[in-house]
């Protein structure tokens, strides 16, 4: 039995922990607040501040992890390279958790080293070097904190009276200690795309089908998989996630997200854990979810196959208010008296507007259905369900 440090303790990590926990292993989950949902399944549980590197180094002293799964981006991740040192496993790689927490250092990775296609960006620490990158790539554009998640502080200038909006914003949602933003040229793209890829120890590199997605207020409302990608596309993608994710090292699941034009495929972003759209593959869509997947992976155990099993779709259901009570929800039966439907509750704590809480997930009737049908049927029975403070 191994111990297992989790830092970061959200839905995706409580879904981890599962997985983790069916194959025998020991669990200590952390975040910064109270009965997160990873907490409410692991073995035991720590709350500090995860930016604050004496804290972090005392729960390390103290639960003397063999595997540290990061989790989220608001952690002191420069101490991981210490943690490694010490011949703790750190998921995947000490290099790729500290580099992935910051779009800075990943976009130069992917753009200036390895040469992928990237749209054009800047960089800005000052509202006079914002107004130059937004001048320099142009409008419309796309504004994102260096460190953020779940789409916090992310907006799109398409005027010049939205400058000092999306300034402000970017900065009120960036998390950590860095004060700085990347400002993007606009793709016009067809779609966009969660490409699953599960590097090995001691295997070939996997990818899941490709999850198409849609993102409201820089976040994402549903997902669906398979998303249909022109096959030259698909290789250019897996070529890309290939050599990011090489670099990067490690073994483990990486949530790699491109853009799709009719002939281009430009590289975005990249989680080196599991990805909030890949919950489609809760439904059983592929042969192993995205957690199992990443489970596997961590601990070094074989993954036989990797296929598509049938079409999948997923929701989110949203609070609407803030409430620092633990809510109840009101539809979950109804949603799940519709064939083929699944909710899982995440159970967080307390609610703010916009705040994820629950998701939906559908699976295909039969091989007849349309991914369009598909995802109609879990966003019907996703906005069935309400959030009640």
């Amino acid at each position: 039995m191994k111990t297992i440090l989790l830092l970061g303790s959200g839905e995706l990590g409580k879904e981890f922990v599962i997985a983790a926990k069916r194959y025998g292993h020991r669990v200590v989950a952390v975040d910064s607040y109270e009965n997160a949902p990873a907490m409410q399944v692991a073995d035991d549980c720590r709350v500090i501040s995860m930016l604050d590197a004496a804290q972090l180094d005392a729960v390390v002293a103290e639960i003397k992890p063999d595997i540290i799964v990061p989790e989220v981006e608001a952690i002191r991740t420069e101490r991981l390279f210490a943690y490694e040192e010490q011949g703790i496993h750190v998921v995947p790689s000490a290099r790729a958790a500290n580099m992935t927490m910051n779009r800075k250092a990943i976009r130069d990775l992917a753009a200036k080293e390895l040469g992928l296609k990237t749209a054009n960006y800047r960089y800005a620490t000052t509202h006079e070097e914002f107004v130059a990158a937004v001048e320099a790539v142009g409008i419309p554009c796309v504004v994102k904190p260096l460190m953020s998640s779940s789409g916090k502080g992310q907006s799109t200038v398409k005027s010049a009276e939205d400058i000092d909006r999306a300034w402000t914003y970017a900065l009120e949602g960036s998390r950590g200690d860095l004060m700085e933003v990347i400002v993007e040229a606009f793709v016009c793209f067809e779609s966009e795309i969660t490409l699953l890829t599960v590097t090995q120890n001691n295997g070939p590199t996997l990818f899941c089908p490709p999850i198409g997605h849609r993102q409201e207020r820089g976040d994402y409302q549903e997902s669906w998989m398979p998303h249909f990608v022109k096959p030259e596309l698909l290789i250019e993608a897996q070529r890309m996630a290939s050599l990011v994710t090489a670099s990067l090292s490690g073994a483990g699941i990486w949530g790699v997200e491109f853009f799709l034009t009719e002939t281009e495929v430009y590289f975005s972003e990249l989680s080196p854990r599991p990805h909030d759209t890949g919950m489609v593959t809760l439904t059983g869509a592929t042969t192993l979810s995205e957690f199992e997947l990443h489970a596997r992976a961590v601990l070094g155990y074989p993954i036989p196959r990797l296929d598509l099993e049938h079409a999948a779709a997923s929701a989110v259901v949203l609070a609407t208010e803030e409430s620092v009570r633990a809510p109840s929800y009101i539809g979950v039966e109804d949603a799940l008296a519709q064939p083929g439907i699944e909710v899982r509750v995440f159970g967080k704590p307390s609610t703010r507007p916009y705040r994820r809480m629950a998701v939906v997930v559908a699976s295909a009737l039969n091989t007849e259905e349309t991914i369009d049908q598909l995802r109609a049927r879990a966003m019907h029975a996703a906005n069935g369900i309400r959030v009640v403070c």
